[in-house]
């Protein structure tokens, strides 16, 4: 799961953003202005026969800013990304 769903800086992050890009999802904002220090992300490659599925998750960041539930108040009654 990725940790930006509880981070302080969520919202803001140029790395997150890419993130949502890469998972054709809708930005919480166009235009981030933070940029994360060293973000470690994952990427799970899954063949499904007839395409490919990418899942990218941030694992790592030494500007991770624990604030929990802050995705969930971005997005209420939205379900959150794992």
């Amino acid at each position: 799961m990725c940790i930006c769903i509880n981070c302080h800086y969520v919202d803001r992050c140029t790395t997150y953003n890419a993130v949502e890009t890469q998972h054709e999802q809708a930005h919480l904002t166009e235009t981030p202005d933070f940029e994360a220090t060293e973000p470690t992300i994952n990427v799970n490659i899954r063949d499904r026969g007839d395409h490919i599925e990418m899942e990218w998750d941030v694992v790592g960041c030494l500007s991770f800013k624990e604030e929990k539930g802050k995705w969930a108040k971005l997005r209420p009654g939205e379900l959150i990304p794992t």
